[in-house]
């Protein structure tokens, strides 16, 4: 019977793997190499030889072990930068839930560009992917036609879209809740009630129209007009942030809303260069520790990483029927 002899003292070779399993050493090759399909061999004769393998310890590909199994097990993510608090946060507890599940995570980082995002769908259907999660992407629509046509599941997260199940912040919420605590702070520190600035992120992005809406709502509920040249959004880049601060001139005792902690780290830069020192309150849309530090933050607004996720396995255990998007509410984190 296959499988019933060993080999031992040394490696095997395909040759001894073909004759333990009754077959060509050619076939045994096309099967460890994952053309086997190519070369119409049969699914029977293919999982004889895997198992062959298995069994003589012999070190199969990726594509051949995937043989053995109905499923692949292997769940994808892309993701747009790693050199952030709140996208690190995504990726290291996205790998510990699905390992928790029995899954095996692959996560690539595609940097907010459009082409990259789809080569790297694409490759993880390569791989036999059974499910994606696109995180952040700056056009989600596209990859869920290319899933959608290969027969993977694709989950949205952090930014929605239209063509597969999302799973949110809730932006608008947060961003009024963090509006009002700056206004109010900045009020007691100076005595003056003044719309603030938005600082940080693109127009045309979801999260940033939310929160860019909360922003104004939560002007509008004490009467505020928030002047057109007080919102600055280009882009999420610390450089392009600094920069843009250096030309709007913002006044001492003025609030200022910080839409990302990448923006945070240009407002801060463009801070400590003012000479004399300027005084002001402002909050930022999302935590991070250092910045926390910092005297003149009233407080930051945090995503909830892990209950965003959790919806996200919900998701692939059950699927919902067409496209909703969950908004998962955020947690102000007040700071003295």
């Amino acid at each position: 019977m296959a499988g019933d002899e060993d080999i031992p003292g040394k490696r095997p070779t395909i040759y001894d793997l073909a004759r333990i399993a009754g077959t060509s050493a050619s076939a045994v090759s096309s099967v460890l190499s994952g053309t086997w399909k190519k070369r119409r061999i049969s699914a029977q004769l293919a999982e004889r030889i895997s198992r062959v393998a298995e069994e003589q310890g012999y070190s199969l590909n990726l594509q051949a072990s995937l043989l053995r199994r109905e499923r692949s097990r292997i769940i994808g993510m892309i993701i747009p930068k790693y050199d952030n608090r709140y996208f690190g946060a995504i990726a290291e507890q996205f790998e510990a839930m699905a390992r928790a599940r029995g899954l095996f995570p692959v996560i690539t980082c595609t940097r907010r560009e459009p082409e990259l995002e789809y080569e790297a769908a694409r490759q993880m259907m390569s791989y036999q992917a059974e499910c994606l999660i696109v995180t952040g992407a700056t056009d989600p629509d596209r990859i869920a036609e290319l899933c959608a046509a290969t027969g993977v599941r694709a989950i949205n997260l952090d930014l929605p879209g239209t063509r597969m199940p999302s799973v949110v912040s809730d932006n608008f919420a947060g961003a009024q809740e963090l509006t009002r605590v700056i206004l109010s702070r900045t009020h007691e520190a100076f005595g003056r009630r003044a719309p603030l600035y938005f600082i940080g992120g693109r127009p045309q992005d979801h999260n940033t129209r939310e929160r860019r809406r909360g922003f104004m709502s939560a002007h509008a509920e004490i009467g505020l007009r928030v002047p057109d040249g007080n919102s600055i959004v280009r882009g999420y880049s610390a450089d392009k942030t600094a920069a843009a601060l250096a030309e709007l001139g913002i006044p001492h005792g003025s609030g200022v809303f910080v839409n990302s902690t990448i923006a945070l780290e240009g407002f801060v830069r463009w801070l400590r260069a003012q000479s004399p020192p300027l005084e002001l309150r402002f909050g930022c849309f999302d935590w991070d520790p250092f910045a926390a530090v910092h005297p003149q933050n009233v407080g930051m607004m945090q995503q909830d990483v892990g209950a965003m996720l959790s919806r996200v396995f919900e998701f692939i255990q059950s699927a919902p029927n067409g496209a909703p998007t969950v908004e998962v509410p955020c947690r102000f984190r007040a700071l003295d």
